[in-house]
């Protein structure tokens, strides 16, 4: 089983996809739904950064700190740093966002490592639907030092056009020239329900047909 195979597994097991029939923020009927928030424990969280951490080595992602933005990200971004460190011997930063910046103590907006000219950042985060986290996490990464921002990690991208065209994956990269890696994708879901990975397959010609009305290349 890859690694990718596995972590639909685990989606699946946590209790964050499921399939059936969902109406989404867009109005959107879906034959599946994706709740980040059914991760709730810490052997989950752990299993979950592997995952992230098999994603970033596996793509060759230049990275030096990991970001994660304030709130959703904090953990995840905790996690992956532990799990690159203890699974493939690779020790980098992290750090984090305030909501407000503090003005008593250390002061400032970031938590954690602090950011200087030319670092590799990565950006982690969960699912992207409309692109929000980065256009918010840009301005304040580059307004703390030159950075470079080498990728973005989540972990599903839905493949799936926003207000035009294009997903929200292919707006950030022609908006910022930022890669994002998701650690699958629908069509790997997909395929995961043909090949028996998973239950599901009652939902696989709806998952098609929602793929076909809504979905990107």
């Amino acid at each position: 089983m890859t690694y990718k195979e596995s972590f639909i597994k685990f989606m699946v097991e946590c209790g964050v996809l499921t399939f059936g029939e969902f109406t989404l923020k867009s109005g959107r009927k879906a034959p599946y739904f994706i709740n980040c928030g059914n991760y709730k424990t810490g052997a989950q969280l752990a299993k979950l950064g592997e995952y992230y951490a098999e994603c970033i080595h596996a793509n060759n992602i230049p990275v030096e700190t990991l970001f994660g933005p304030a709130y959703k990200g904090i953990p995840l971004a905790v996690s992956t740093v532990v799990a690159l460190s203890n699974k493939f011997g690779i020790d980098v930063n992290y750090c984090f966002d305030r909501k407000e910046a503090k003005d008593h103590g250390e002061g400032g907006m970031f938590v954690g490592k602090t950011l200087t000219d030319d670092e590799k950042v990565v950006i982690i985060d969960d699912v992207m639907t409309s692109g929000k986290a980065l256009r918010e996490s840009m301005p304040k990464l580059k307004g703390a030092a030159n950075v470079d921002v080498t990728g973005m990690v989540i972990t599903v991208d839905r493949m799936e056009r926003g207000t035009g065209d294009k997903s929200a994956v292919q707006e950030v990269k022609e908006e910022f020239g930022v890669t994002v890696y998701p650690i699958v994708t629908m069509e790997d879901i997909i395929d995961a329900i043909r090949n028996d990975i998973v239950p599901g397959k009652e939902y696989l010609d709806k998952m098609l047909a929602y793929r076909e009305e809504y979905g990107v290349k």
